[in-house]
């Protein structure tokens, strides 16, 4: 049994991804360094690389975290969807969690940010289009299964056409340095699903 795969091993490794995943959401990946990471784990600078084998690992690991805490979020509120919910307003307030995170706080439009950054990201960080493709599989899936459970089942490139529809609107807001790229997306979405 090696120290990664004991129960301490395993806390600290957890450590250190939750560590690297507040940073990434506070700053981007630019704050994501060896010794910025063991700082906020508060844990020896040696476990960064005792855990992963480079700093991508350790990025994908964050990357990966930060976007099933999300998905898990927007899983266990579809599993208490009421019948109230079923209504336009509400489906839409639960594709735009699944997409961009619980509804906003006060880090709401950091995280967006930090979403597209990421998918952005992909294209000059090729160890993370693993990751970010399976990640969009998971996004997808919930996409369906949230118009299934409220009553408007879609087909796969309608949900396809939702998501680029939300992704686009964001994108267009936060070009515009409009600070609630939630609600140009909102907008466009009510939009889209009137016509359904």
């Amino acid at each position: 049994m090696t120290a990664a795969s004991t129960p301490k091993g395993e806390r600290r490794k957890q450590a250190l991804i939750e560590a690297a995943a507040q940073l990434l959401a506070e700053g981007g990946f630019g704050a994501l360094r060896h010794r910025a990471v063991a700082e906020r784990a508060d844990v020896p600078l040696a476990a960064t690389t005792y855990y992963f084998d480079s700093l991508d690992e350790l990025i994908t690991a964050a990357v990966r975290y930060t976007a099933e805490q999300e998905l898990n979020y927007s899983r266990s509120r579809l599993e208490r969807i009421t019948e109230g919910e079923h209504a336009t307003e509400a489906v839409i307030e639960l594709v735009l969690d699944a997409v961009l995170g619980p509804a906003p706080s006060s880090e709401g439009l950091e995280r967006t940010l930090l979403r597209y950054e990421g998918l952005i990201a992909t294209s000059r960080r090729p160890y993370l289009a693993p990751v970010t493709k399976d990640l969009g599989r998971q996004l997808h899936s919930l996409l369906s299964e949230i118009f299934a459970r409220t009553g408007r089942p879609l087909k796969d490139d309608r949900v396809r056409q939702v998501l680029a529809l939300v992704d686009g609107a964001v994108v267009g807001a936060l070009i515009e340095s409009n600070p609630d790229p939630r609600q140009a997306a909102r907008v466009m979405l009510a939009s889209a699903l009137a016509g359904e």
